[in-house]
């Protein structure tokens, strides 16, 4: 069995809501909201899901960004909530991020040299620094002369480029990319995801990558994770997650991936999905997707699945009373 690096245990994150009378906490946010999962080390988990889902709360969670309501993260087999300033900044070290927008991630006031070494002056490491610095440059596909240039200077691919090398300044164990290629263009999102998995490979790290595209998942992704409303739907290794999804919520996230063959494109079987993303902050009772569903019954109002198997497939976990199986007809667009 593969060795996790990562644990994610029962993890919660909630934001308070303030109440308009005297402004008292009224309710919560529930971002995240019971999650377990698992990375092995030198692979990548795929976490996937529409915007509010909590995606990027979770991210920022597992960098020390924010401090979990109740749960458990432990990285090699040890549990980084609550450690003392010693640990955490060594796990600062070897935990990583990589933001979502190259636009705003990157400070405008600083070359791209400095931005890249930034964490080695912050860690002390300031022995050949510009020589060091230009290494990571070359490493992600930049050159040497764009050291003494400022982001504006760069298009945006070059941007998350810089913001990768950033992250690799202090050779991190395993990096949280949080959306890396949503603002590129789509022939640039391949270049970078290349350079991710080159990176991989050639320095053994894992990664968290979320995104909301399941195509840009399947060419990155060994296991994926779907969420919806702060709760893990379905998880699965990236081949049987892709070819026998079990969860209605999942199946729609990938009907609507678009085929490149127009005439196929017209042919097939959509399953689409009703109403709008329900609110973090008053969720629905019982399974949380039973709202849009459309193969909700009287006990998905009531009761809340749990993540577990639905067959023999121990390591295909399924939130859901009712999974599809492979070939069993749902409601789309085209019945």
């Amino acid at each position: 069995m593969p060795e996790p690096i990562l644990e994610i245990r029962n993890l919660e994150m909630f934001f308070p809501v303030k109440g308009k009378v005297f402004q008292k906490e009224k309710d919560f946010v529930k971002a995240v909201n019971g999650v377990n999962l698992k990375v092995n080390k030198g692979e990548t988990l795929g976490i996937v899901g529409e915007s509010g889902c909590g995606k990027s709360t979770l991210a920022r969670t597992l960098v020390g960004l924010l401090e979990p309501t109740a749960g458990d993260i432990l990285f090699e087999g040890k549990s980084i909530l609550g450690s003392g300033r010693k640990q955490m900044h060594q796990l600062r070290k070897d935990i990583q991020m990589v933001y979502q927008d190259p636009y705003t991630s990157l400070n405008p006031r600083m070359k791209a040299g400095e931005i890249i070494a930034a964490p080695l002056k912050a860690y002390r490491m300031t022995d050949n620094l510009e020589r060091r610095v230009k290494e990571l440059m070359d490493r992600v596909g930049l050159k040497a002369e764009d050291y003494a240039k400022f982001p504006h200077q760069f298009s945006g691919g070059q941007r998350q480029r810089i913001g990768i090398a950033r992250a690799l300044a202090l050779n991190p164990k395993l990096i949280i990319l949080d959306e890396p290629v949503s603002a590129l263009d789509v022939s640039i999102q391949a270049q970078v995801i290349n350079l991710l998995e080159d990176l991989q490979k050639e320095l053994g790290l894992t990664y968290v990558f979320i995104a909301h595209d399941l195509s840009v998942i399947k060419h990155i992704a060994d296991q994926v994770a779907v969420m919806y409303l702060g709760k893990i739907m379905e998880v699965s290794d990236s081949e049987s997650f892709y070819q026998d999804a079990r969860h209605p919520y999942t199946n729609a996230l990938l009907s609507a991936i678009p085929f490149p063959d127009p005439e196929k494109e017209k042919k097939r079987r959509r399953l689409v999905l009703g109403g709008e993303l329900p609110s973090p902050a008053d969720p629905p009772s019982g399974c949380v997707f039973h709202t849009r569903c459309p193969l909700a019954q009287d006990r998905c109002k009531m009761e809340i699945p749990c993540l577990e198997p639905k067959d023999e497939n121990t390591e295909h976990l399924v939130s859901c009373f009712y999974p599809i199986h492979h070939g069993t007809p749902v409601p789309s667009e085209n019945n």
